[in-house]
């Protein structure tokens, strides 16, 4: 299984779209903030308009997905002479349709929706992406095409609503994420996304500790692996994923090792050895030290497989 869909079925993704927006000028709209497990997505099939996260504010175009991992609130927000105007909804079985109070022709066609995780790998997953991450695949021929295929398909269930529409409109969702992550950095994005290493000896490594997090990845073996010096090697994984190779491997291990607790009845200890810690002390302050939580506790509150053993 590749990085990218390993990566998704550990983090027990879930998808839904929230709302089809279709704006006036001069609107803006307000986002609240949403639930710890949560993080908003936008995806612009037509128009333009402004996004703001803070103090970030990012100009959006038709192709443009922006992701914000931390579920902080933002806005929306289109051109216009007037004052700001709000938005009125119209609920449907499916989504909301949004529009601007004062009406008028649209200019912007928005579809907005969140995705849900688990509290331990993709609680990781999430955190380790820049916050906000906005990919836009309208620079790329090969990605605006899918993307126009994707979009095609979401606005004919949006136009179409009924049996199955949400279901049909979630995994959708969870498509776009997987073309977000595997987006390397460059011409297509304006922020750096690990899952997607733009120098292929970079992959490499992050494709080897993803594929066996439990051995001996020293930074001789990763940098002769891809054909690098030392230092040459670290300022390049630095570059390629926003992290060091320690903090990496770390995530990565816990990753698995959460998906381990909550898929398998194996013990504590063991899992320890399986993701590359030499003993159940040192990986039980590590797991607590980022995830707030024991092992052993992590397990009892989000153990989903029926009839496993809660050993450890």
């Amino acid at each position: 299984m590749d990085s990218v869909s390993r990566l998704l079925r550990m983090a027990r993704l879930d998808a839904g779209l929230d709302k089809r927006c279709l704006l006036g000028a001069g609107t803006r709209m307000e986002v609240p903030s949403h639930g710890g497990l949560e993080a908003p997505f936008h995806v612009l099939l037509e128009g333009a308009c402004r996004l703001q996260v803070g103090t970030v504010l990012l100009d959006l175009r038709p192709g443009d997905v922006v992701m914000i991992p931390s579920g902080a609130p933002h806005r929306v927000i289109t051109d216009g002479d007037s004052g700001p105007v709000g938005t009125a909804e119209t609920a449907g079985d499916a989504f909301v349709t949004t529009r601007s109070e004062h009406g008028g022709k649209p200019v912007i066609d928005l579809f907005c929706g969140h995705y849900t995780f688990d509290a331990g790998a993709g609680s990781l997953l999430f955190a380790s992406l820049p916050d906000p991450v906005h990919v836009s695949f309208g620079q790329s021929a090969e990605s605006d095409e899918v993307l126009r295929m994707l979009s095609a398909l979401m606005r004919g269930e949006a136009r179409h609503e009924g049996e199955g529409t949400a279901a049909i409109l979630s995994a959708l969702c969870t498509v776009l994420l997987a073309m977000v992550l595997r987006t390397s950095r460059g011409d297509t994005t304006r922020t750096s996304l690990w899952t997607a290493a733009a120098d292929g000896r970079i992959a490499s490594a992050v494709e080897g500790m993803l594929n066996d997090p439990g051995a001996d990845w020293t930074i001789e073996r990763l940098s002769r692996t891809a054909a690098m010096s030392r230092a040459t090697f670290l300022r390049r994984f630095t570059r390629d994923t926003g992290t060091t190779v320690g903090a990496f491997l770390t995530r990565v291990r816990l990753m698995t090792a959460a998906d381990l607790l909550t898929t398998t009845d194996v013990t504590v200890a063991t899992v320890a050895g399986q993701v590359g810690y030499s003993s159940e002390s040192a990986f039980s302050r590590t797991f607590r030290a980022h995830l707030g939580t024991t092992p052993a506790r992590f397990r009892r509150e989000n153990t989903r497989t029926p009839g496993t053993t809660k050993a450890g």
